[in-house]
């Protein structure tokens, strides 16, 4: 009998979003691809940028310590951030990747040789090699750069989002949705992370032309500056206005976070997506999807005795992404067995 063709999952986005998610499919016997966003221009990664003249490796080295199968200590060395000196605020997994950039002279190069030092189970694809950065037009202002644009009101009066200059798909990213059983979008930063990724020219086209199953994580929080007040509705018609496209699979959280939790997003204006209003089109899976995990982190990077931050949690997330593969997504299979392995 033919061995079963393992099947092929693209993750799309950036940032803590995309890594909770690859952090929970990598234990599956899937071939994992995530495709990450390319116009960081804050902190390391925005000086590295600048001063070398390098393409934004933050979002690219969160994906591979996510995927590698290394020991802890090398993805702890990933992510350390020196505190003092010269390289104050940057990690190690920054500068390593833009060495190897300036080494090899490309920085889709440099990706694959640190590939292959993490070992990582799947692979990380820029989603353009084109230097870009990030643009909106709020009113009759226009803002330049991711960071920028994290920290402007954009909520109920963006009124254009765009990359400059315009960007060119880079060709594994197109290989990789064109190969595509369930193409995965979110949870992460909707303006700063997700949609930069579907203005690069030629990826949401592939998207829209893939038949793979296309599923939507929504955010289980709202962002003060941009979302505030969202529901999981608002998430997805957003995300579908980018796209061009419908999407099959919207997986959300149902469960409210403990109110001292809650409290403390309040005072940054932050709430928690309503889930009241849905979408009528998508299949709609809707469960428990917190971590109850500490995601606080003391001064030397050791987990924080109260959980502070609301995060997915990554086994939850592949459970859903299983069932839909599966043709197993009605919404009470799904909310039944997280309720069981929770």
């Amino acid at each position: 009998m033919a061995a079963k063709k393992r099947k092929n999952i693209v993750v799309i986005g950036g940032g803590t979003g995309t890594f909770t998610v690859l952090s929970g499919l990598k234990k599956y016997p899937y071939n994992l691809a995530a495709i990450v966003t390319m116009s960081d221009d804050g902190g390391s990664t925005g000086t590295l940028r600048d001063e070398l003249g390098v393409l934004p490796p933050g979002d690219v080295r969160q994906c591979l310590v996510a995927l590698s199968s290394s020991d802890k200590l090398m993805r702890t060395l990933m992510n350390y951030r020196f505190d003092n000196g010269k390289l104050k605020g940057h990690s190690f997994g920054n500068l390593l990747l833009s060495a190897l950039e300036k080494i090899t002279g490309s920085f889709d190069e440099a990706v694959e040789k640190a590939s292959e030092v993490l070992r990582i189970r799947g692979r990380v694809v820029p989603a353009t090699l084109d230097k870009v950065h990030l643009m909106a037009r709020v009113g009759k202002r226009i803002i330049r750069g991711e960071e920028k644009i994290q920290s402007s009101h954009l909520n109920g009066s963006l009124n254009k989002l765009w990359l400059e200059p315009s960007a060119r798909a880079n060709p594994k990213a197109l290989s990789a949705i064109r190969e595509a059983d369930c193409i995965i979008i979110g949870p992460g930063n909707l303006y700063a992370s997700l949609i930069p990724n579907l203005l690069v020219r030629g990826i949401p086209e592939a998207i829209r032309k893939s038949k793979a199953k296309k599923i939507f994580i929504c955010n289980l929080m709202t962002k003060m500056e941009h979302t505030h007040g969202w529901s999981v509705a608002d998430y997805v018609q957003t995300i579908e206005k980018y796209l061009g496209a419908p999407l099959n699979v919207v997986v959300y959280n149902n469960k409210r976070p403990d109110a001292k939790v809650l409290k403390k997003y309040a005072r940054e204006g932050d709430t928690l997506t309503c889930w009241e209003t849905l979408p009528s089109r998508p299949t709609l899976v809707g469960a428990n999807l917190m971590s109850h995990r500490s995601h606080a982190t003391n001064k030397i990077g050791t987990p924080a005795k109260e959980s502070s931050l609301v995060r997915h949690d990554p086994s939850k997330l592949a459970a859903i992404v299983l069932r839909v593969l599966d043709n197993e997504a009605p919404r009470s299979k799904a909310v039944r067995y997280l309720r069981d392995s929770s």
